[in-house]
């Protein structure tokens, strides 16, 4: 049995509908802060309750035959983390410490943990960007990643566990019309939520040293990224005693600011095209994961691109709003 942490998110609903696919028994356990409960399949058993509740974490880990752990819940907004940082340390790593407490406690040797390329922060270069590229968080959010990271590697060192953290890229699109991303700070619901309102999208920094002078970032699709859990599950089953191996969850290509605009256009048939404004401080020029270590060590690869990613979101947008 897994146990899915924010498995009524966006990304974590896509990843249980995989992993039920796959086969395996899954169980869901979120506070709904931010996650829908009706996400999930009635039949997935299911905790309504924080990762932080050590004794709803212990609970659901012994009575449900817990035997592997995948963990998503956490807070991501970067902006909030800079207002909020006590709170992110808290959330996103004081809870992960009673997570993985409650798991050596009870014997859980199998773990997933939900990173993110916030870990690097500003690459000096735009090279593509490897698992072994120096890792300098510039906000609070990146910095409670890469704790969590330290946190799983030495957890998993010393007792013996098997564990994968993935470090996510820019994460786009819909598997299922019902599955909408909702949230207000991913490039293309917040375009979307611009069109619904009549305004240009805007683009902050059309200066930079790219193409078209707008950032670069590797968009990846949901239902390839919920496809890379099952595949890093199957390893952690696989490979027991492995310590904890790191992965980029990318394409390795990117796209920049106006040519995802561009296709947003072309899907909805809608003006698309933005506003220039000034930079937001701290966005690199370019982030675009190298990706090759996730297919040899995983076996998988991206198959989909920016236009599915627009083109699904799209759909559930539309639905979402019905």
């Amino acid at each position: 049995m897994w146990l899915v942490t924010g498995g009524a998110g966006y990304i974590g609903a896509h990843v249980v509908r995989h992993l039920q696919r796959s086969g395996r028994q899954v169980a869901v356990i979120d506070d709904l802060s931010t996650g829908v409960r009706a996400k999930v399949d009635a039949a997935v058993p299911f905790v309504h309750a924080s990762v932080g509740d050590r004794d709803a974490v212990r609970q659901a880990i012994r009575d449900l035959g817990v035997t592997g752990v995948l963990h998503l819940a956490a807070k991501k907004a970067v902006g909030e983390s800079v207002e909020r940082p006590l709170w992110y340390w808290q959330e996103n790593v004081g809870c992960l410490q009673v997570l993985l407490e409650e798991m050596a406690d009870a014997g859980v040797q199998r773990f997933v943990y939900t990173s993110s390329a916030a870990v690097y922060g500003q690459p000096d270069s735009t090279a593509l960007i490897t698992e072994d590229s120096a890792c300098r968080p510039i906000n609070p959010y990146g910095a409670t990643k890469l704790a969590g990271e330290w946190m799983t590697s030495a957890t998993a060192e010393r007792f013996g566990w098997s564990a994968m953290s993935l470090r996510y890229f820019n994460v786009a699109g819909a598997g299922a019309d019902d599955l909408c991303d909702p949230g207000v700070f991913n490039l293309i619901p917040i375009v979307f939520r611009a069109l619904d309102s009549n305004e240009r999208p805007k683009i902050f920094g059309s200066d930079y040293p790219t193409p078209d002078g707008t950032c670069v970032r590797d968009y990846v699709h949901v239902d390839d990224l919920a496809d890379a859990h099952v595949q890093a599950c199957a390893y952690v089953e696989a490979n027991p005693g492995a310590g904890n191996t790191i992965l980029n969850i990318g394409t390795g290509r990117g796209s920049s600011v106006r040519e995802v605009l561009e296709i947003v256009s072309a899907v909805t048939g809608r003006d698309a095209s933005g506003e220039a404004v000034a930079r937001r401080a701290g966005d690199p020029a370019q982030l675009v994961a190298a990706v090759n270590r996730a297919t040899e060590v995983l076996g998988w690869h991206s198959s989909r691109d920016v236009t599915d990613m627009v083109d699904s979101a799209w759909r559930a947008w539309q639905l979402k709003a019905e």
